[in-house]
Order: C-alpha cells, then structure tokens, then sequence
C-alpha cells in the first residue's frame, strides 16, 4: 500500500509520519506540503501514486480538492486533526501519530 502524508511545509508533521511509518509492512510511505514553501510540493504524481492520503488538517483536504479536484474523487483521504504546534519527530507528534494511523496501519 502507498501512503501519503500530507501537512503545509512539509517539515515536520508529515515527514515525522513518514519517518516512523516507513518501517511497517507492506506500506510504501511519502510526504509532501500544500505550502508554495514546502520542502516537497504536492504534485498530481504523488497523488496519482498514493493509495491511502492522510492530511493533518482539514485545510489540507480542502486545498487538494480545490487543486485537484479530479484525482480526489477516486481518492480515499483521512483527517488525522493534528495541529501545527510539533517539531520533527518530537515524541508527542510520534505519540499522537501512532494512536490515530494505529486502525488505518496495522
């Protein structure tokens, strides 16, 4: 299964989840922001590739189906409500992450 994640900058949240959901099973894992200053910009590719799309904010559901509005009516998107206030792989965002991807992932 492909798995993206998605955040605004593409620095901390979504790479975090990326990072620690790399090591399951079966799940190719990637990240990407909506943010024109992302670290990695989400493109139609990503989305194209993406089997399962969580987003950390319901602003980011709202972006990629204002900006891709026809490859998300096939896509199955979940809204992990994880706010913008962790660093990179801060224990609580790991925590936090664990807990909400644990029925999506296992």
């Amino acid at each position: 299964m492909n798995v993206l994640f998605v955040c605004s900058q593409n620095r901390w949240r979504s790479p975090t989840a990326e990072n620690i959901c790399s090591v399951y099973p079966g799940i190719q894992t990637r990240s990407a922001g909506t943010s024109p200053k992302a670290r990695i910009k989400i493109s139609r590719a990503d989305l194209n590739w993406a089997d399962l799309i969580f987003v950390m904010e319901t602003k980011h559901l709202d972006y990629l189906k204002r900006s891709f509005a026809d490859l998300m009516k096939k896509k199955t998107v979940r809204v992990l409500h994880i706010p913008d206030k962790y660093q990179y792989m801060d224990e609580r965002l790991i925590q936090l992450l664990e807990a909400k991807l644990q029925k999506y992932l296992t």
